[in-house]
C-alpha cells in the first residue's frame, strides 16, 4: 500500500487526518468543520479551502507546520 503524501492534491481529508491528526485542530481553529464531516471522505483540502474561502497555499502552510512526518 502507497505511503500517503501530503502534497498530493487528491488526498481525501479524511485520510488527511488519519495520517496526519494534528491538521485537524487548524481546520477548526478556521471554523471548518471538515474534520467529522461524513464528506472528508471525498473532499480534499483543495475543496475545503473553495468551500470555506480560503487562500489553499497559505492554509496548506499552516497546516505544514504541524505534521508529524
Amino acid at each position: 500500500m502507497r505511503r500517503p503524501d501530503f502534497d498530493d492534491p487528491d488526498l481525501p481529508l479524511a485520510e488527511l487526518f488519519h495520517r496526519w491528526p494534528a491538521c485537524a485542530g487548524k481546520f477548526m481553529e478556521q471554523q471548518m468543520l471538515c474534520p467529522g464531516c461524513p464528506i472528508a471522505p471525498f473532499h480534499t483540502v483543495i475543496d475545503a479551502c473553495e468551500e470555506y474561502g480560503l487562500e489553499e497555499m497559505a492554509f496548506r502552510e499552516t497546516l505544514r507546520n504541524v505534521l508529524i512526518v
